[in-house]
C-alpha cells in the first residue's frame, strides 16, 4: 500500500498561507508551527478555504505581520483568562453594556486585534475549523439543495460565515446585523475583496428590538449567546425574525474565557435547553473540543453548533 504523506503547504499554491507561516515563526514562537498543523490535520480543503480569505484581508507583507501581531494578542489573552477560569471556574463577571463598551465599541481594538484574532481563529483553531466543516455539510448544503436565494446572520462578527455562504452559493443574497460598527466595516472590507459584497447588505441593529421584514427562511448566528446578560430573550428575538418553517444555524462557546464572554454555558445541553425554551426544535448538532483536559475534571473549551427550525 502507498504511504500516507501529511499534505504540506506549496508556496506557490498557497501564498498567502506560507508568508503568514513565516511570520508566525518569525515573531510569534508560541504559534511558530500552527499554520503547519493545520495543514498536516485538515489538508487541502482547509488551505483552499483559508487561502482566499487571507489574500482578501491581509494582501500585502505589512497587512500579514499586523493580522499575526493581532491574533497573538488575542490568543494570549485568551490563554491568560482561561488559565484563571480553569482555577475559579467562572467567568469574570461583567455585563453586556460593559463588554460592549470595552470591546465592540473600541475601534482600535476591534480592528488591530480582536477581529483580525477572531478571524484566524476559526482555521488555526481545531475546533473552530471543525464548526465550519459541520456549517459547510450540514448547512450550506441544505440550503443548496433546497435552492435557498436568501439568508440573515446575527451578530456577523468578521463577516466570515456570510462569506462562506455568498461564496458557496451564487444565487444567495444575504443581509447583515450587528451592532459594532468595526464589525460592519470588517466585514464589508472582507466581502468586497472576495467579490461577492454586491449581493449583501449590513445594518447596524439589534434584532431584539424590532421586527425585521422581510423575515429570514435561513438564518445564521455564530457565537453570540455566551456574549449576552440573557440569552434566552435574544434567541426569543431571533426566533419572531424567522419566516414559518426557517431554518437556523446557531452556535455557542463553551468553557472559552474571553474579555467579552458573560453567559457561561458548561455543556452543550444547556445550551439546546435555552434553545428550547425560546421555542426552536433540534434537528441536528456539532460539538468539539479544542484540546484535550490537561487532567480529568478541567473545562476545556468547545464550540458548539446546532441546527434548529
Amino acid at each position: 500500500m502507498p504511504e500516507n504523506h501529511p499534505f504540506q503547504l506549496d508556496r506557490v499554491r498557497y501564498p498567502g498561507l506560507t508568508r503568514m507561516a513565516d511570520i508566525l515563526r518569525a515573531k510569534h514562537r508560541f504559534a511558530a508551527d500552527i499554520i503547519d498543523r493545520g495543514a498536516a490535520l485538515f489538508g487541502a480543503e482547509w488551505a483552499d478555504a483559508f487561502e482566499p480569505v487571507l489574500n482578501a484581508l491581509f494582501p500585502t507583507e505589512e497587512a500579514v505581520t499586523a493580522a499575526a501581531k493581532g491574533y497573538s494578542v488575542f490568543a494570549m489573552q485568551s490563554m491568560r483568562l482561561q488559565a484563571v477560569f480553569e482555577r475559579e471556574r467562572q467567568y469574570k463577571a461583567k455585563t453586556h453594556e460593559q463588554a460592549s463598551s470595552e470591546v465592540y465599541f473600541n475601534e482600535q481594538h476591534m480592528m488591530q486585534e480582536y477581529l483580525p484574532g477572531l478571524l484566524l481563529s476559526h482555521f488555526l483553531w481545531p475546533h473552530h475549523y471543525r464548526q465550519i466543516q459541520f456549517f459547510n455539510s450540514a448547512f450550506v448544503q441544505a440550503m443548496r439543495v433546497a435552492g435557498a436565494t436568501s439568508f440573515m446572520e446575527v451578530g456577523i462578527g468578521t463577516g466570515l460565515y456570510s462569506g462562506l455562504l455568498l461564496r458557496a452559493l451564487p444565487q444567495v443574497r444575504g443581509v447583515g446585523l450587528d451592532i459594532s460598527p468595526s464589525s460592519q466595516r470588517f466585514t464589508e472590507t472582507q466581502l468586497a475583496a472576495l467579490g461577492v459584497a454586491d449581493r449583501y447588505r449590513t445594518e447596524l441593529r439589534d434584532v431584539t428590538a424590532e421586527p425585521l421584514e422581510p423575515k429570514a427562511d435561513w438564518l445564521v448566528c455564530v457565537e453570540v449567546l455566551e456574549h449576552l446578560d440573557d440569552p434566552v430573550a435574544f434567541l426569543r428575538g431571533l426566533r419572531r425574525n424567522m419566516a414559518p418553517g426557517a431554518k437556523a444555524f446557531i452556535t455557542a462557546a463553551l468553557n472559552a474565557a474571553h474579555a467579552d464572554h458573560i453567559y457561561l454555558y458548561r455543556n452543550g445541553g444547556e445550551v439546546l435547553a435555552h434553545l428550547i425554551e425560546a421555542g426552536f426544535t433540534l434537528e441536528q448538532s456539532f460539538i468539539g473540543m479544542a484540546y484535550k483536559p490537561s487532567a480529568p475534571g478541567v473545562p476545556v473549551p468547545e464550540a458548539a453548533a446546532f441546527i434548529v427550525y
